[in-house]
């Protein structure tokens, strides 16, 4: 089923109406005190969503695309109307990909800029920094960049995901691997906590896919190291290598085991972005990339054709990084759209939850009260000729 931008996509809801009335009451009977407390009254004017990610530092040009696309799906939708005659406005913070500064910006916007919700933000150390302030604030966070299955250990009353999870990508990496033979599995991994705290469950999921780990060698996060670690693996003679690392660790090493070891290349969907491919240039046929959401350039569903469209008014590619940002804004938007223009924080944790099965035009979440996580959709992408994917 599709549907036009301009529609409301579908969402089943079989609780009902009752079920609708109780959580209102029960909003309305927790809205208590602590730092929520002033927005949980109906406001005027835009409805003001905060986005703390990095502007400057190493991370940010990698996290530019994202920005663009969850941009152009809040301009289509405040072209259209907005949210009852309300436009939605992002209210940015620049913090380096700090959790720190990430907590710091948090503050800022919840309590003295006065945002309803936060929103994308990127990294499994602030997001897990965030977690307990949101409790706190009772402000929900809606999207983040991180797969980490620590984030989504247990269900946050606050935090809404829109992606699968790093454990669902291996699965489907190793037994993509399994079924075409490949059975004999090299791990690199970046030398630093994203690396380190997910090699185990690299580990786990290689044996219970009935495969065989070859052997693992840490990376900087530099690549500076990128051929010693491409040398050490290609010593245990691995048929593939998985490839645990994001942003410049993910380009030297791809071109150090093309080099030194000359065996497919699968990588998680964070290790591929627009930056990436376009640092390697031709270096980059033949990676294999998870990806969390369909393909951009194939217009086969509306929410494709949707995006395509709008990339084409704001000039800008069309590629699976501004989907990333595009399709999380469209979550978000469907959010407030059920809350309605008299939305407060605690209405859009219950519009939220109530979405329950939300097609946009051929891609389908799924959210209820006992599921914050609307997806966990896996595919495998590689990269083809002018680093284009493939399916």
């Amino acid at each position: 089923m599709t549907h036009a931008f301009a529609t409301h996509p579908v969402r089943t809801n079989p609780d009902g109406r009752r079920r609708r009335i109780l959580l209102a009451l029960a909003g309305t009977a927790a809205l208590g005190s602590g730092p929520a407390l002033a927005q949980q009254v109906p406001a005027r004017g835009d409805i003001l969503i905060g986005r703390s990610t990095a502007m400057s530092g190493g991370m940010a040009p990698f996290l530019a695309p994202i920005h663009e696309g969850q941009d152009a799906a809040i301009e289509d939708f405040n072209a259209r109307g907005g949210v009852g005659g309300r436009k939605i406005r992002l209210v940015t913070m620049d913090d380096g990909f700090d959790a720190r500064r990430t907590l710091e910006n948090a503050r800022q916007m919840t309590e003295k800029d006065g945002v309803l919700a936060l929103f994308g933000v990127s990294g499994t150390t602030q997001v897990m920094t965030l977690l307990p302030y949101l409790a706190q604030a009772r402000v929900p966070l809606i999207s983040v960049y991180t797969g980490s299955p620590a984030v989504r250990a247990q269900q946050h009353p606050y935090l809404f995901t829109t992606r699968a999870n790093y454990a669902d990508e291996l699965v489907k990496i190793v037994r993509n691997l399994v079924a075409v033979q490949t059975s004999r599995i090299a791990v690199a991994y970046e030398n630093n906590d994203f690396g380190k705290l997910l090699l185990p469950l690299v580990e786990k999921t290689i044996a219970a896919e009935n495969a065989t780990l070859a052997g693992s060698h840490a990376l900087a996060s530099s690549g500076e190291d990128a051929a010693a670690a491409a040398k050490a693996l290609s010593a245990q003679k691995p048929q593939a290598v998985l490839l645990v690392a994001a942003g410049p660790s993910v380009v030297a090493y791809v071109r150090a085991n093309r080099e030194h070891l000359g065996v497919p290349v699968y990588t998680l969907s964070l290790g591929a972005g627009t930056a990436v491919l376009k640092a390697l240039g031709d270096d980059a046929r033949g990676l294999a990339v998870a990806r969390t959401g369909p393909s951009p350039s194939r217009p086969n569903i509306q929410l494709t054709r949707d995006f395509q469209a709008s990339m084409k008014r704001y000039d800008k590619p069309v590629d699976y990084d501004r989907y990333t940002g595009y399709m999380d804004a469209r979550v978000l938007i469907e959010g407030l759209r059920a809350a309605g223009p008299n939305v407060t924080r605690a209405s859009l944790v219950q519009a939220m939850e109530g979405l329950g099965t939300l097609d946009l035009g051929g891609y389908v979440y799924q959210f209820s009260a006992q599921n914050h996580h609307g997806s966990n959709y896996v595919d495998i992408a590689v990269v083809g000729a002018g680093g284009v994917y493939r399916q």
